[in-house]
């Protein structure tokens, strides 16, 4: 499926076109937080499906340590995964729309067991993209530390996944009957992984993702869009074919000014970082950001991107008043 909603492979034009308009749209969201319903996630998909996505993302999320007072005045340290259910919700959005999903699979968090059978449920449910990356540290880790029988690395998964689809468990048994295989798009960052000691060596992973299977890479946000044509071009002149789909996120609170390229490991341009300080409340935050990203919006499809992917959380307003303007 993949392969099939993007078959674009050029690099982005290096001077704007005119009459780009067929540009796709697609987005990610989160499974909800534990005991508090789908009627919220509903209520994005349905603002944002007029716009025609080609899929929907749907985000997974390892467990973490919570702390809790039991008696006595003492604290309880327990495992809480606060946001189960990927790929329940993406069967019932895939049921309920009938638009393509692609959840994600990490290694943080996971073992070959728990990715064996992802792989099994999600083949059970007619499911066969899917959305490979590391995933975040812990946060209680100074720095990413693989789980007992999981992965270090993308790569490592991406390896798991392709050996499932040759007909293979991770444990080198055959399978009596090969499913559906699947197909899968990875993570690219055009101001670098955080971990990677230059972008030269953050590509030559890309490609190495692109070389054992990668159909579409997605990049993390960015507000720069001169940084994502450096990054693509880059990319193209060290091998990497396949499309680059830009993230984007428009900002929408004051504290996003700090916390933004803090989280993301982006940076936000002067002339943004500057309008954002003028703003008295999160209402003026939620007005530039829309302008930004819609700006940005236009000159990525005047380059010709293959399409625009929209990250949701606390954006979902922001982003409909922008695709009202573009699509």
């Amino acid at each position: 499926m993949l392969s099939q909603l993007y078959t674009q492979t050029t690099a982005p034009s290096p001077t704007p076109r005119e009459g780009s308009s067929a540009v796709g749209f697609s987005f990610e969201v989160l499974p909800p937080l534990k005991g508090t319903g789908t009627d919220s996630l509903f209520k994005t998909i349905e603002t944002l499906v007029p716009f025609g996505p080609r899929h929907i993302n749907i985000t997974t999320h390892r467990a973490e340590y919570v702390y809790r007072e039991v008696q006595g005045g003492l604290v309880e340290r327990r495992r809480l995964r606060r946001r189960p259910g990927t790929i329940a919700i993406a069967a019932a959005i895939q049921q309920r729309w009938g638009i393509p999903v692609i959840p994600h699979l990490v290694c943080s968090g996971s073992t070959k067991e728990d990715i064996e059978y992802a792989l099994l449920d999600l083949q059970f449910l007619g499911i066969s993209d899917l959305f490979l990356l590391r995933g975040d540290k812990a946060r209680e880790e100074s720095m990413y530390q693989p789980t007992a029988g999981g992965y270090t690395h993308a790569l490592e998964l991406i390896e798991q996944v392709n050996r499932f689809n040759e007909g293979f468990f991770a444990d080198g048994t055959p399978m009596k009957v090969k499913g559906t295989p699947f197909e899968f798009g990875v993570a690219c960052y055009p101001e670098k992984h955080e971990e990677a000691p230059n972008l030269e060596s953050d590509i030559q992973v890309l490609l190495e993702k692109q070389q054992n299977g990668a159909a579409v890479a997605f990049t993390q946000l960015f507000y720069d869009n001169q940084k994502f044509y450096r990054f693509v071009a880059r990319a193209r002149e060290m091998g990497v074919n396949i499309p680059i789909v830009p993230g984007l996120k428009p900002l929408t609170k004051l504290s996003q000014l700090a916390t933004v390229p803090k989280t993301f490991r982006c940076d936000l341009p002067l002339a943004l970082s500057q309008e954002l300080r003028r703003c008295k409340d999160d209402e003026a935050v939620k007005q530039v950001g829309i302008e930004w990203a819609l700006e940005q919006c236009r000159d990525l499809v005047a380059h010709g991107v293959p399409s625009l992917h929209f990250y949701t959380l606390s954006a979902v307003d922001s982003i409909r008043q922008i695709a009202e303007k573009i699509y």
